[in-house]
């Protein structure tokens, strides 16, 4: 019996699940290693390029790692439930006008569900992911809640806003207070300098190709066929060109518009009603205010009107100096200064300094005068 207790590992096959198990398997926990499939690479398309944690190579690395050390390692297939939400959830999105985050739908509503369940048959006490980021717990209100990993270029506690209590309570992201050269020389240092060099994927893990558009199509029969026809207009309604479709099309979206102006333009807004996508010049893409709905609260259960916060609208944003109110069941974003291309359906996430207060996706943006 470990003297630190037993954690599930989730571990994908790459440097940063592979150095988390090492790690605390060192420390003195009860290791157990599991890999989860979530995509079968068969239906994926033409492409035989295969990325991201979900390949059979990285299966074999994850449980090489394992049997090297000496602790156990399972492998989990969720294909059915990562089908049945995550990809209807990406179709549904696009075919309603949005851009959806399927990283974020899959940590919070598969992902983790997946790993405490089986921690649970396991007699595991804790799970454990090699993200970057950081668990903290409020005493006081009894919250727990992520707080951003120290290394800024890898920080992940924005695709972590949707893990509820029960799941942070039991989470580990051991990475938090390290940087990625530190775990680079940590794998070299346990014996894998390949692990170290391994190139680390940024691509949807079932869009292996990176063309989400390509994919669309296969997934969902007679959809050019169904959204063809459909015309460019600007903000005034005035219609000045054909689209190949607007699910195709994604608000911000400069280059593969297959259209000339003389001038950079850039879609600005989605009508999936009648099939339109708006474009117009940079400054149309800023906008001051957002609805953001399908809460998760972190730091605090409620928040107060008016509360001062750094808002996130996309993973690669710095944040942007907003004050935050509750309306009903969502919360409206006011930004200090005009945001730009606030996405509907992607995440919004508010932080106190490094603290995660919660998130949730967006709605809809405006430009409020005033």
């Amino acid at each position: 019996m470990s003297r630190k207790g037993k954690v599930l590992v989730a571990m994908s096959g790459g440097i940063d699940s592979t150095v988390t198990a090492l790690m605390l398997h060192d420390e003195g926990y009860e290791v157990v290693g599991i890999t989860m499939k979530t995509w079968d690479y068969a239906t994926a398309g033409p492409t035989k390029k295969e990325t991201g944690c979900c390949n059979l190579d990285s299966f074999n690395d994850a449980r090489m790692a394992a049997v090297q050390h000496g602790f156990p390692h399972f492998v989990l297939d969720i294909r059915e439930e990562f089908g049945g939400f995550v990809i209807e959830n990406f179709v549904d999105e696009y075919l309603a006008g949005r851009t959806p985050n399927p990283c974020v739908m899959c940590n919070t509503h598969i992902k983790w569900r997946a790993l405490l369940k089986r921690a649970d048959a396991l007699d595991c006490e804790f799970i454990a992911t090699g993200h970057y980021g950081n668990i903290n717990h409020n005493i006081e209100n009894d919250r727990y809640y992520i707080s951003r990993g120290i290394d800024e270029l890898k920080d992940q506690s924005y695709v972590l806003w949707g893990l509820q209590q029960d799941l942070l309570k039991r989470t580990m992201l051991p990475l938090g207070n390290y940087r990625k050269p530190q775990i680079r020389q940590m794998a070299i240092d346990y014996g894998y300098p390949e692990l170290a060099k391994k190139n680390e994927s940024y691509e949807i893990c079932f869009v292996p190709d990176n063309d989400y558009r390509g994919f669309l199509k296969r997934k969902v029969n007679g959809l050019e066929e169904k959204v063809a026809g459909g015309f460019f207009v600007d903000k005034n309604g005035m219609i000045i060109g054909k689209h190949k479709g607007y699910p195709f099309y994604t608000i911000g979206q400069r280059k593969g518009l297959d259209i000339a102006f003389g001038k950079p333009v850039y879609v600005t807004s989605i009508n999936p009603d009648s099939n339109t996508v708006v474009l117009g010049d940079e400054s149309d893409l800023e906008q001051n205010e957002m609805i953001v709905g399908k809460l998760n609260m972190m730091k605090y259960d409620t928040i107060t009107p008016r509360m001062e916060a750094v808002t996130k609208i996309r993973y690669k944003d710095k944040g942007s100096l907003s004050n935050i109110y509750p309306v009903n069941n969502t919360i409206s974003v006011r930004f200090y200064e005009n945001a730009k291309s606030i996405a509907p359906g992607q995440s919004a996430v508010f932080y106190e300094g490094d603290d995660v207060i919660g998130g949730g996706i967006i709605q809809k943006g405006q430009l409020v005068a005033g």
